[in-house]
């Protein structure tokens, strides 16, 4: 953690849920409004880089030259990324994706699930979906794994962090389900227990994703990577809503197992008691609010 700085944990989420949250309403309802310009998606876009500039804000506001410096590194320094640890991972979420398919052919689920997909099966006005899915990914792990989930790690364990992080980030796309011919409104309006298991399958992947960005040395680029990976896995074959239910299972246990392979670093108190929510009880000093 960053000595002298105290992350603002509550500061930062309300805000971003806030804002992001009248952007994307108001999104929503000119979606509907005038769908053939496109113009809404500009404000859903907005809602996008919204965790970006408030962690700026926080970052550069901060008068912490070492938490600035900190970001900054995370971004750009690629000798923080473990390209074996990435490998291993871009071929295992391909791999839950195959496993997802084949355990759904008892089910009725079809072989032409393995097949590309044609096109996208999502619409993102003006904006090409392909560019919609890269800007989603930069922006999110940008501000959510530049300060969001530091904030909540430099109070909790990894474990209670990552899981409560991940919660808040599946909230926080609530209000997608309403804007018309996004990917959350048209999963939902096939079926709404379809919508729920988007939902429901963001919280073993935040946690699998946070467990990558710390054993890269909480590289965000890293973190931006993989999530650009998960995103057009999602859209590569011509799988159905039933099948990333079972996908949602297959992530539920992957993650498990990592838990149980690496319990040292989910329950790890250290830099809980080396960290700065300390020093005001050690030294006697009042509690530092930056």
């Amino acid at each position: 953690m960053i000595p002298n700085y105290r992350y603002k944990p509550g500061a930062y989420y309300i805000t971003i849920f806030i804002i992001t949250y009248a952007l994307w309403f108001a999104g929503a309802y000119l979606s509907f409004q005038d769908e053939e310009s496109g113009l809404y998606i500009l404000l859903i876009l907005s809602g996008l880089m919204v965790p970006f500039l408030i962690a700026l804000f926080m970052i550069f506001t901060s008068k912490n030259s070492d938490l600035k410096k900190d970001f900054i590194n995370r971004f750009i320094n690629l000798r923080l990324i473990r390209p074996k640890v990435l490998l291993v991972f871009c071929l295992l979420m391909p791999l839950t994706v195959l496993v997802s398919i084949f355990l759904s052919l008892p089910f009725g689920g079809s072989t032409s699930q393995f097949q590309f997909a044609e096109g996208y099966s999502f619409s993102s006005g003006f904006v090409p979906a392909f560019l919609t899915l890269i800007l989603a990914s930069t922006f999110e792990e940008l501000g959510w794994r530049g300060y969001g989930f530091e904030s909540l790690h430099s109070r909790y364990t990894f474990f209670t962090a990552s899981i409560v992080f991940s919660i808040l980030w599946s909230l926080w796309h609530f209000p997608l389900i309403f804007v018309n011919n996004l990917y959350q409104y048209v999963v939902f309006h096939e079926n709404f227990w379809y919508g729920v298991n988007f939902f429901v399958s963001i919280i073993p992947a935040g946690v699998i994703i946070s467990w990558i960005y710390i054993k890269n040395g909480k590289s965000v680029l890293a973190a931006i990577i993989i999530h650009i990976c998960i995103n057009f896995l999602q859209e590569a074959l011509q799988m159905t809503q039933f099948s990333k239910c079972i996908e949602t299972v297959v992530i539920t246990v992957v993650a498990a197992i990592i838990l149980i392979s690496d319990k040292e670093t989910f329950f790890s108190k250290e830099h809980l008691t080396n960290g700065v929510d300390e020093l005001p009880r050690m030294t006697g000093s009042p509690e530092l609010t930056e």
